[in-house]
């Protein structure tokens, strides 16, 4: 390992799988019910809870990692001789970029030697977790911290991210979309397709009739002029239909492998129940 490589919940990475490439994950909070809740470690909120509570009419909300929790990973790290690469969740759509920032200057002006590199993924998601397996397996084959982070912030402008969401009143709540955008979500069987646009930033694509034609538009636009041959999917609870998507994926000449990332609590509180989502890597920019 030439670095340590961080990131946060909303990149919704499997634990197994971060524990054995020595991933370290720090967590937002989501409160519920005038409760608040940990994304990471045991006594962590599921998806399953949160997507059942909101089912029910809870109006969970996220916060941000703040200042003093990245200090205190980053320190510790410093002093035990790593360098850091931190990859995190869009500045566009959280405060948690800024708070890392925030907490690089300070750990800077103690240790002054101390190389603690930060990439904005605009994105989020299995479109983050992917950029952080791949910043992973990068690392892994032996690129050094500088070759990685170019390597990261050549790829992640490239990174397609399609949302396929049943009811748009959660992103309208939650201040991730614009009133006016959510008004096409109560349009009888009217399925807007979003995208995380070149700024980071979560917009309507198209309006379409049914979610198979929906599922049908994502995995088009997933599919064009791939640069990478593998396509993560995720789900908010809907694992059957997770997997046709994969199956259909699979028909597809340029698409190698698909993983299925789920969505986390965190993103799947702004989303709400039902959602898909496809993440690819094109040869163009966004």
């Amino acid at each position: 390992m030439t670095f340590k490589l961080i990131t946060d919940s909303t990149a919704d990475i499997d634990d197994i799988w971060a524990k054995n490439k020595d991933v370290t994950v720090l967590g937002l909070t989501i409160t519920l019910d005038e409760k608040t809740y940990e994304t990471v470690g045991e006594n962590r909120i599921t998806s399953e809870v949160l997507l059942n509570a909101m089912k029910d009419g809870g109006k969970p909300t996220t916060s941000q990692i703040n200042v003093g929790t990245f200090e205190a990973c980053f320190k510790q790290e410093v002093e035990a001789g790593n360098d850091i690469l931190y990859m995190a969740f869009s500045s566009v759509l959280s405060g948690t970029y800024q708070s890392a920032v925030m907490a690089r200057d300070m750990i800077l002006e103690e240790y002054p030697e101390a190389r603690i590199e930060i990439v904005d993924t605009l994105a989020a998601a299995g479109g983050e977790g992917f950029l952080v397996m791949l910043a992973a397996e990068k690392r892994d084959q032996g690129l050094s911290l500088e070759q990685v982070v170019s390597e990261m912030k050549s790829i992640a402008p490239r990174l397609y991210s399609h949302f396929l969401v049943d009811d748009l009143y959660h992103l309208m709540r939650g201040g991730r979309l614009s009133k006016s955008s959510a008004i096409v979500g109560s349009l009888v069987n009217i399925k807007p397709l979003l995208w995380i646009d070149e700024a980071g930033k979560l917009a309507p694509l198209v309006k379409l009739r049914g979610r198979k034609k929906g599922i049908r538009e994502m995995i088009d636009r997933s599919v064009q002029d791939l640069d990478l041959g593998t396509v993560v999917v995720a789900h908010a609870n809907d694992p059957e239909a997770a997997q046709e998507i994969e199956d259909k994926l699979l028909e597809k000449d340029d698409v190698e492998r698909v993983l299925q990332l789920p969505l986390g609590p965190v993103i799947a509180a702004h989303v709400g129940p039902g959602t898909l989502a496809l993440f690819s890597v094109g040869k163009r920019e966004r």
